[in-house]
């Protein structure tokens, strides 16, 4: 600490604090799609945050821990209380012990992380990551608009009491997923200042456009694919049979 701290890193983490807390106050003033945009923005910060101090070769210890409190504040406390506001308030104990477990498991999710995270494999997550799992509830309060029912079409498709089963639902299922041992790839191993093929900037631009024309949507999309990711490799797939030795299977001739 004598020898100071990094200012870049260490104001986005802050920022990342200052998202959260905004969100809590959001949500207190009964204004759930500002409180969700403040998590999402929230976890821009944190990206940001850990690519710019790998970047600038800016990593301390003191980061690492400011970084950890500022994720259970923003991605732990305040979608926590975003959705027991917006939707699990009408099962009262059942919801806020929801709420409370979600808050529980992202802090342990964090601690594991804090002691395992020099002897894993930096490819992948042991567990869900909580600011994933917090993008998961920001983004689906998103997609409802602020409202407990989901009407397509100028038709109710989803019940109010539908709406905070499954919030209910996936509180819960996100708890236990930060905690388990399921492994989520991860995107810190991604170079970004390796040269990539150009048709990697046009996909990318194209991801963009089509987010910005469906970005409540799309976002919970993603964050749902993400979250389910992880379980994929739990599924009975059928596996493919190698083929017999000799044999030449359809389509591999040439001619």
């Amino acid at each position: 600490m004598r020898r100071g701290v990094y200012l870049l890193p260490g104001l986005l983490t802050i920022g990342n604090i200052l998202c959260g807390f905004y969100a809590i106050v959001a949500v207190y003033n009964d204004d759930y799609t500002v409180a969700a945009i403040a998590i999402l923005v929230a976890l821009v910060l944190d990206f940001l945050d850990g690519a710019v101090a790998r970047l600038t070769n800016s990593s301390s210890d003191f980061g690492l821990e400011l970084d950890s409190l500022a994720d259970l504040v923003s991605f732990g406390v305040a979608p926590g209380i975003l959705a027991y506001v917006w939707a699990l308030k009408p099962f009262e104990r059942l919801g806020w012990l929801a709420s409370f477990l979600f808050v529980v498991c992202g802090a342990l999710r964090l601690a594991r992380f804090n002691i395992q995270t020099r002897n894993l494999d930096k490819r992948y997550f042991v567990g869900l990551p909580i600011p994933a799992a917090a993008g998961l509830v920001a983004s689906f309060v998103l997609f409802m608009k602020e409202s407990s029912s989901l009407v397509l079409f100028q038709r109710e498709i989803l019940s109010p009491r539908v709406t905070s089963w499954l919030a209910v639902t996936l509180i819960y299922s996100l708890s236990f997923l930060m905690v388990s041992k399921v492994r989520y790839r991860s995107l810190k191993g991604i170079d970004i200042k390796k040269r990539r093929p150009f048709t990697i900037l046009i996909s990318l631009t194209l991801g963009l456009l089509v987010i910005a024309s469906q970005p409540s949507l799309l976002l919970f999309a993603a964050f749902f694919y993400y979250a389910a990711s992880g379980l994929w490799r739990y599924l009975p797939l059928p596996k493919r049979k190698p083929h017999p030795v000799g044999e030449i299977p359809l389509g591999d001739t040439k001619g």
